[in-house]
């Protein structure tokens, strides 16, 4: 018998099935053994009728899981432990690749808006929680620093930021995260894609001079992976 956290996997995994199998299986792993989705659900930290942007969405993996926690939480399928999920949210989402646009559109439909744009030079629009996982290191370190600018502008006092990325600095599971990013990137025929990791301290250190007071959790359970999670809440 599945639990209510497998059962609300499975719900949010089944709206990729008309995507095709690689997008359906791809959806129903990622959610299963990637931490931050769940995380997301279990702080509480979106709250009823938020505006909620996911930048370099995907898939939308994200607004999928946030989708099927309401109808699971209303038919009493729902952890415990866990806080009531959000209802009412407003969920928009930007992607520079268009094949995961159209995977994301297609499995959500009218439940968010996804966007193809790129987060180099794109405007940034207004929400009251931003998320950004895994995006960062694709940029060099003066576009990580315009982006976080942006989005610093973009989000109101009070607002929350939401970054997962690697802690360059934390040895043999960083290298394991770079290796597996590199696979990723040749997977994707990305052969000589560049990457700029930052150090704990130093993303600490970007996050607070753009004036966000932060929060840092890790985010790599069940996985051999270097990964953080940046609870970073916009401060006037």
């Amino acid at each position: 018998m599945l639990s209510a956290s497998e059962e609300l996997i499975d719900a949010a995994a089944s709206l990729y099935r008309s995507s095709g199998k690689f997008a359906f299986h791809f959806a129903q792993g990622k959610l299963h053994h990637d931490p931050v989705f769940l995380a997301v659900l279990k702080s509480g930290l979106i709250k009823n009728g938020m505006t909620v942007l996911d930048l370099g969405c995907g898939q939308g993996l994200l607004f999928a899981l946030l989708h099927a926690a309401e109808s699971q939480y209303q038919r009493g399928a729902w952890p415990d432990s866990w806080p009531a999920p959000a209802r009412g949210l407003d969920l928009h989402g930007i992607e520079l690749r268009e094949s995961e646009v159209a995977i994301a559109r297609k499995a959500l439909g009218s439940t968010a808006s996804i966007t193809s744009l790129d987060l180099s030079d794109g405007e940034i629009p207004r929400a009251n929680v931003i998320t950004l996982f895994d995006v960062l290191h694709y940029l060099d370190a003066d576009a990580q620093v315009n982006l976080i600018k942006r989005i610093a502008n973009a989000i109101s006092p009070g607002g929350l930021l939401l970054v997962r990325d690697a802690d360059a600095a934390a040895g043999f599971s960083y290298r394991v995260t770079h290796f597996a990013e590199r696979l990723a990137a040749i997977c994707r025929g990305h052969f000589n894609q560049r990457f700029h990791f930052r150090s704990r301290a130093e993303w600490n250190a970007l996050l607070s001079e753009s004036g966000f007071a932060i929060e840092t959790l890790p985010m790599s359970e069940g996985t051999p992976f270097a990964n953080m999670l940046w609870v970073a809440r916009r401060v006037d």
